[in-house]
């Protein structure tokens, strides 16, 4: 089948090239093998990753949950590894960031499939379970959530900032000084318990790091459009709701701000690099 090289001059198609099927399969082949080069390297970062050198954890963290009290080894359930999403949701906040909550959206469909190899996930955050239980609720998640507003657990991952940080006008994060801009910022960690009760801080990501957790970015980079993000932000911001604030009419283009995307989401400008 070829496809006219002369086709209506609307949409993207007013700047893209039309060739014919053999034309394109040429184009594609060769996108095909820097494909797999990135799937072999992506597998080899992996390894490295998981060659990483390890931490022990000294303190005795404590968190609020909606059980009551619960250690961290607690946070384990039983199981021998844990991802933690470091959630931007501080104290007084009247939901949570809305980069935070698009990762978050990927992780009830993935729970089962991680439980079932040995790996339990939680969200951590500093307000108080008091304003996260509410907002879990309307967004419908069922992952666990707790509060770290009691422990200094933000503080030491480098992920919740005081207000000294904050006068003094950079924090750091994601492995290097940055200039402050939010008292909250997003990332994952991954910690391992081992069969004496010991855990191990393994690996953390911050920033765009974890960004391939997001499936929904994984789809949209295979589309024509990709992410679409053409400003004011240039980043997820520009397009990304709380779930329950896209339009009904799945036609129409989200408009205005979430209510947390004025410099204290994950997708701000100096947060997405």
């Amino acid at each position: 089948m070829e496809i006219s090289s002369n086709p209506p001059k609307n949409g993207l198609l007013q700047h893209h090239p039309v060739v014919t099927t053999q034309e394109w399969l040429e184009k594609r082949k060769e996108l095909l093998i820097k494909e797999k080069e990135l799937t072999r390297l992506q597998d080899a970062i992996a390894a490295k990753r998981r060659e990483l050198p390890w931490i022990r954890i000294e303190k005795n963290y404590v968190f609020d949950a909606p059980e009551g009290k619960m250690t961290f080894s607690e946070l384990f359930k039983g199981r021998s590894q844990l991802i933690v999403q470091h959630f931007m949701f501080g104290p007084g906040w009247q939901e949570g960031c809305p980069g935070c909550s698009f990762s978050a959206d990927h992780v009830d469909s993935a729970f089962m499939h991680l439980v079932h190899n040995d790996v339990s996930f939680v969200a951590i955050s500093r307000a108080p379970l008091s304003e996260l239980l509410p907002f879990k609720e309307r967004m419908g998640w069922k992952f666990d959530w707790v509060s770290s507003n009691e422990n200094e657990f933000n503080f030491d991952f480098n992920v919740s900032f005081s207000p000294e940080q904050k006068e003094k006008g950079f924090v750091y994060y994601n492995y290097d000084n940055q200039p402050f801009e939010s008292d909250e910022l997003p990332g994952h960690s991954v910690f391992y318990k081992n069969e004496e009760g010991e855990i191990f801080h393994t690996y953390s990501a911050f920033a765009r790091g974890a960004e391939h957790l997001s499936s929904a970015f994984s789809f949209l980079d295979m589309t024509p459009k990709g992410r679409n993000e053409k400003g004011p932000y240039f980043n997820l911001m520009d397009w990304v709701r709380h779930h329950d604030k896209y339009p009904s009419n799945t036609s129409d283009q989200p408009k205005g701000k979430s209510s947390a995307q004025a410099g204290t989401c994950c997708g701000a400008e100096g947060h997405s690099k």
